[in-house]
């Protein structure tokens, strides 16, 4: 009989996590023939090559903006150990299944099966996740994924309690790039006096140093165009005004790749039920017996956090943009539905415990009238389904949006060609987006910088609903103004001066690749070399002592028992 009760209860912990990687796999089938050498999946700002190279830009010492740092020498690194189109799988299908196992982690154990297992549903199936995978910030899906499994780690920690080893691994992964970095910052900030605020500090500054560091070095460069804040503010879906998409976890700023559903009733549909359930939930953890307490209050801090964080982007773009343009660093805030991210734990964990407590009333309701158990069951599984009903076509990488895609076979040419030329690469035509057919017309941030495995000099300017939105890297910037010239020694000599040695063109042709003579040497100023290599040797120690952690602890334990014994 207790040999039962046990299996019973191991089946129920691990329920949530198979209906967690059945919903990843799910949202993400197609993206797995990425992983047998079906190409790579690129979308918006989701950029994957097959062997990308640790230039100086991705370990932050490029003319730009360190926007894709650390994540982009993270992926240098690993794929020198896993094949590029397999590792895309994975940074895409683990943080999903993950992240879901953790959102039920979250709810205290007095929590039943079904809410723990709507837990899962809203975490891995809302807007926000398909939106931010459809415009490629897996970044911050990553950190996305780590917020949970950092807050249970902190939010109910008890006084005194060091902070688990584990958060040593799971901070730097929450810190991939500058916005992960923030949320997961403010995530370890609401803990409250639980643990302790130096440790939590030196995990803060540790997990966020390479983006923090190489953005110093760059603080000159560090300001925005005004522009960009009217741009990158939060939006409204459909029927749904902004504050009120906010609200159901949706209002990103590109139209186009919010799910068509969260513009019609159905949108509307969703965004009631889930207020109706976190109103329930709301109710329910009031009552005696639920041990939401320690969870609650950072959860509800770091939901105003991010709330505000959106809703400011809407209602003051113009303080945004003023701010972005004269303080270095403030342009990181001004993709105001990024901080949303913030909101989805409380969203998760009141919404489930009111589906918990719905599910319950609907149970006692129907055994007080001799209906049996049917009418549990049915309701059990509308509050698990509702959020997949409501949003179908997130299935099977979002409608089949998401599928991997094929470089033509002249770049790896061109790749070959640039390898034996000194000097770096432009890459032209000179703007930030492409729209090419082999990518089935789907718009991406031009993979050639990334491809060739070369330091490059490309556009970051943008051009968003017909607003020209200005880059922030100066030498971009010296690029375009030689390129402006008419005369071809000029520009020539323009480029030279630049330190361009080659210049790839991708045409209707496909790739042309031209050599630029006599190119300068282009040397990173040593002190930036020291700083980022100090900033770099301190997170992968921190990394690595995580790592280790776990078999000494496990390696101790077992010593004790030896001894014990």
């Amino acid at each position: 009989m207790m040999g039962g009760v046990g299996e019973t209860g191991r089946w129920r912990a691990w329920l949530p996590a198979a209906w967690s990687w059945v919903l990843a796999l799910v949202v993400l089938g197609p993206v797995a023939g990425a992983s047998v050498g079906r190409g790579f999946v690129l979308s918006y700002d989701m950029v994957w090559v097959d062997d990308l190279a640790l230039t100086p830009t991705a370990l932050g010492l490029g003319s730009g903006l360190p926007r894709a740092v650390p994540s982009d020498a993270v992926v240098a690194v690993l794929d020198e150990v896993v094949p590029g189109g397999l590792l895309q799988v994975l940074v895409l299908l683990l943080p999903l299944a993950l992240g879901g196992v953790g959102a039920a982690r979250l709810l205290p154990r007095s929590s039943g099966a079904l809410a723990r297992l709507v837990a899962v549903t809203l975490w891995v199936w809302n807007p926000l996740v398909v939106e931010r995978l459809l415009i490629g910030h897996w970044p911050l899906l990553v950190g996305y994924a780590v917020l949970p499994w950092v807050a249970a780690a902190t939010w109910a920690a008890r006084p005194g309690d060091r902070p688990a080893r584990r958060l040593w691994v799971l901070v730097p992964l929450g810190c991939l790039s500058a916005s992960a970095g923030l949320m997961t910052t403010v995530v370890l900030l609401v803990a409250g006096r639980a643990t302790s605020w130096r440790r939590r500090a030196a995990l803060v500054v540790v997990g966020n140093l390479p983006w923090v560091a190489a953005g110093l070095l760059h603080a000159g460069a560090a300001t925005s165009d005004p522009a960009a804040a009217e741009v990158f503010a939060l939006r409204g879906e459909g029927f749904l005004p902004a504050p009120i998409a906010a609200l159901g976890l949706g209002g990103i700023w590109n139209v186009e790749v919010v799910p068509a559903s969260r513009t019609g009733a159905l949108g509307v549909a969703a965004t009631v039920v889930l207020l109706l359930l976190v109103a329930a939930g709301a109710a329910a953890a009031r009552r005696p017996g639920r041990d939401l307490g320690r969870l609650l209050r950072p959860a509800l801090l770091a939901w105003v956090v991010g709330y505000a964080g959106a809703l400011l982007t809407w209602l003051a773009p113009g303080a945004i943009g003023w701010l972005g343009a004269e303080v270095p660093g403030v342009g990181v805030l001004r993709d105001g539905a990024r901080s949303l991210v913030l909101c989805v734990p409380l969203v998760v964990v009141l919404a489930a415990t009111g589906a918990g407590a719905v599910h319950a009333a609907a149970r006692r309701l129907a055994e007080r009238g001799g209906m049996g158990p049917a009418p549990g069951v049915v309701v059990g599984l509308v509050l698990l389904a509702w959020p997949v009903a409501l949003m179908p076509e997130a299935a099977l990488g979002v409608g089949g949006r998401l599928s991997p895609s094929t470089y033509p076979a002249s770049w790896a040419a061109a790749r070959g060609t640039v390898a034996g030329l000194p000097g770096d690469v432009l890459v032209l035509p000179f703007s930030s987006y492409r729209q090419p057919g082999w990518n089935d017309d789907r718009k991406v941030l031009d993979p050639l910088p990334r491809y060739l495995r070369r330091e490059a000099v490309f556009s970051d300017d943008l051009l968003v609903s017909q607003t020209a939105v200005d880059g922030e890297d100066p030498r971009a910037r010296a690029a375009a103004a030689v390129l402006a010239s008419p005369d071809a020694d000029e520009r020539a000599s323009g480029l030279a001066d630049l330190g361009v040695g080659v210049v790839v063109e991708d045409g209707p042709d496909g790739l042309r690749v031209s050599r630029v003579p006599g190119p300068a040497r282009q040397d990173v100023p040593r002190v930036d070399v020291v700083v980022m290599g100090l900033a770099w040797a301190a997170w992968t120690a921190a990394v690595a002592a995580g790592v280790l952690a776990g078999p000494a602890a496990v390696w101790t334990a077992r010593r004790r028992r030896r001894v014990e014994s």
